[in-house]
């Protein structure tokens, strides 16, 4: 029958008490005796290869009247006596208040069980931890009387530390998935071996170059600093102890007796003064198979792993793999990031420096904030220099202080000079680095520079310029800054270009406007003139407004104004033709209507390549008198001039006619008036009155004639202009005009001469 623990049952005690021996008779007590000694065999043949651990105690001293194999393995194989008591063959017990749990069961009778109990077995430096479950059952005869205390149990210490590595490991792949930093981790997993190994190990990581040649220290919270020292950076290779060794082959390397092992010829006295004494190794390797580093474990006696060891060793290998290979993948992200902030940076700060660069439209004001992007963005220290008549001529300078400023801007290179790097860069086209002071005279000692990179400024194939970066202290110029210096140097090279065309184009547009405008207003007696003109946009291009007042024989004036479509080049050679022919035939021709016909005429038979855009004017004679200014004047499809008369009335003149250049007659009707002495005749372009604000609306004509009739006094022409211009801009906001705007003004004068 088999029996479960815990569960009692009657059995001859052969050491029972003196007073139930001498009531039985002599057979009775030797059948029991019999009996007890087959059961005792049958336990023993049932325990003896068992893991369970068994033994019988009798009497209250606890004696060890038999156990099994397992028994004596658990409290240390070389205790192998029986019939001891239990606290002598194991006196470590009593203090652990074991030896008192069997005399409670002996005395009272009751079963006690225990659970994972920690139990220290043996003393001093052998003395070893482990965990048992068991059960102390009481042993009983056939009265119910207690003989003595039956033990069985298991061994769970193995168990135990299969749960705390498991535990240990959990809490390391949760470091790990949290991104915890390498060192700790490893730092972590190599304290956690060495408090879970039955015997004493010191843990070791070693963690590879990117190359794959040198090892690292990773961690090594036991072993002495002196030797992590020493060890960090050894090559990968065979003989190079045991981690080299292993990194170089990618396989384990057992090495149990340091003192004799080849591999540690070159590091023996080294391990000797650690007090180290054998060493295995475990190459860390990505899934890839590439290197990673390397997992020890030292000994401090010479020692041959278990299979036990190896599986310990390969698992926190792998760990220790997973840990490394997140480190470098989250080491290439923060890399990438960095690179991708430094190239948003770099491609900010060009983008800003091109924006300054390109707002001025003088390419030397340009030049010189190129110095200001400069410092301390790529260097302490830059000057910026280019080549006007055979010259070169700093036009800006950028230092920390005002005085580095100064001794900056004293400086000047020369150009054609064979040792100055400035004028090499000028006369090669090519960039110049050294990390070293500039060849040739400079302040370079006051402003104790360490190297330079001189960088030229291009237009096409030709150097016009040079950018010269200076370093001081620790400062250096790398490829990233050589580059980057390179690009903004191309930039404004490109910004300045564009300046110089500009400054070109709109210096022709001007040149050419002043030809098609009056230099200087003549002097018409009994008339005060006044004029006005705005290009739109920034005066590249000529514009389609125009003016004049020329004088005719007898004494008259003729005076006109008007607006081509268009502009540019094809609206200047329109308005040329219209000045022309009118000022050609205006003298020989009897009124405005004959001379604005010859003028659309002239449009209409004009060859298609110089244009076939219309044209608005008006075009009047004046004759002084005593009594002011006699005009005639025709309007053809332009917008009605302004009559303003002394009592502040303004008054449009509608005089009828048709738009020039587009049919064969023009249909105009002449307006005749007279202008007394203070009263004016204002003529302007429809850029004034469709002036628009922010919504939408125009200017329009009554804002305009309300502008003019507020006028306080007698205003003289400049006056009228004035006050329109004000108007305009406080109805826009001063905002930008997208038209020409062209205002003429005629005043009477008080005195006029009398007609001749």
């Amino acid at each position: 029958m088999t029996r479960v623990p815990g569960q009692q049952a009657p059995e001859p005690a052969p050491m029972a008490g003196a007073r139930t021996a001498a009531l039985e008779p002599a057979a009775m007590a030797g059948a029991r005796t019999t009996a007890l000694e087959d059961a005792g065999r049958d336990l023993r043949a049932l325990f003896g290869d068992s893991v369970a651990i068994f033994a019988y105690l009798a009497g209250p001293a606890h004696m060890l009247e038999t156990a099994n194999a397992a028994f004596f393995t658990a409290i240390g194989g070389e205790r192998r006596e029986t019939g001891l008591p239990l606290g002598q063959l194991m006196p470590e017990l009593v203090e652990q208040g074991f030896i008192a749990l069997l005399d409670r069961v002996y005395r009272t009778g009751e079963t006690h069980t225990a659970r994972d109990a920690r139990v220290l077995l043996g003393e001093g430096k052998s003395a070893r931890e482990g965990f048992f479950s068991f059960t102390y059952e009481p042993r009983v005869d056939a009265g119910g009387n207690v003989m003595g205390v039956r033990v069985v149990g298991v061994e769970t210490t193995q168990v135990k530390q299969a749960q705390r590595l498991a535990a240990e490991h959990r809490v390391l792949l949760e470091q790990i998935a949290r991104q915890a930093p390498l060192p700790d981790v490893l730092e972590g997993m190599a304290r956690a071996i060495e408090a879970l190994a039955p015997e004493e190990v010191l843990v070791s990581v070693l963690l590879a170059d990117a190359d794959g040649r040198h090892l690292r220290h990773g961690a090594a919270p036991s072993l002495p600093g002196f030797y992590n020292r020493a060890i960090d950076g050894i090559a990968t290779g065979d003989g190079v102890g045991s981690c080299g060794t292993a990194a170089h082959r990618r396989r384990p390397v057992i090495v149990t007796d340091i003192a004799t092992d080849p591999f540690w010829d070159d590091f023996r006295a080294l391990a000797d003064q650690a007090g180290l004494a054998a060493c295995w190794s475990t190459p860390i390797l990505a899934r890839d198979g590439a290197l990673l580093g390397t997992f020890a474990m030292y000994h401090r006696t010479p020692r041959t792993p278990q299979e036990a060891d190896l599986a310990l060793a390969r698992v926190f290998a792998d760990t220790a793999a997973l840990a490394i290979e997140r480190h470098h993948a989250e080491q290439a992200r923060q890399a990438a990031e960095a690179r991708e902030k430094a190239a948003r940076d770099d491609l900010a700060f060009l983008l800003e420096a091109s924006s300054a660069l390109s707002s001025d439209l003088d390419a030397a004001q340009a030049l010189s904030k190129l110095a200001g992007f400069c410092v301390p963005k790529l260097a302490p220290l830059c000057t910026v220099d280019l080549v006007e008549g055979g010259r070169v001529r700093r036009v800006a300078a950028a230092a920390p202080t005002q005085g580095e400023r100064d001794l900056l801007t004293s400086h000047i290179p020369v150009y054609d000079a064979a040792d100055d790097a400035v004028a090499r860069v000028l006369a090669s086209g090519t960039t110049e680095v050294a990390r070293r002071t500039p060849t040739g005279p400079g302040p370079w000692h006051d402003l104790k520079v360490t190297g330079y990179l001189c960088v030229p400024l291009m237009d096409r194939d030709q150097a016009f310029g040079a950018v010269t970066l200076l370093s001081t202290g620790d400062h250096v110029f790398d490829g990233h800054t050589v580059a980057l210096a390179e690009e903004l140097a191309r930039r404004a090279a490109s910004a300045a270009r564009n300046a110089r065309q500009y400054t070109h184009r709109a210096a022709l547009a001007r040149d050419l406007q002043a030809g098609l405008l009056l230099p200087e207003l003549p002097d018409v007696p009994g008339t005060e003139v006044a004029t006005y003109y705005s290009p739109a946009g920034e005066g590249l291009d000529i514009g389609g407004d125009f003016y004049d007042v020329f004088p005719l024989k007898d004494g008259r004036w003729a005076f006109l104004l008007g607006d081509v479509c268009g502009r540019g080049a094809i609206a200047a050679t329109t308005t040329a033709l219209v000045r022309h022919t009118a000022r050609a035939v205006a003298s020989r021709l009897p009124g405005p209507a004959d001379v604005v016909q010859a003028v659309n005429e002239a449009l209409t038979d004009r060859p298609g390549s110089h244009g076939t855009g219309f044209v608005t004017l008006v075009y009047g004679q004046l004759t002084p008198t005593p009594a002011g200014l006699d005009i005639e004047l025709v309007r053809a499809g332009h917008n009605p001039p302004l009559h303003r008369q002394a009592h502040h009335a303004v008054h449009c003149l509608d005089a009828k006619g048709l738009l020039l250049g587009v049919t064969p007659h023009t249909h105009v009707t002449p307006h005749r008036l007279q202008l007394r002495p203070h009263e004016s005749l204002v003529l302007y372009t429809d850029g004034i009155t469709e002036a628009r604000r922010r919504d939408g609306e125009m200017l329009g004509d009554h804002r305009l004639v309300k502008a003019v009739s507020d006028l306080p006094g007698r205003p003289r022409p400049q006056q009228i202009i004035d006050g329109i211009i004000t108007a305009l801009h406080a109805f826009t906001d001063a905002g930008d005009i997208d038209d020409d705007q062209a205002i003429l003004v005629l005043t009477a004068t008080e005195h006029s001469p009398a007609a001749p």
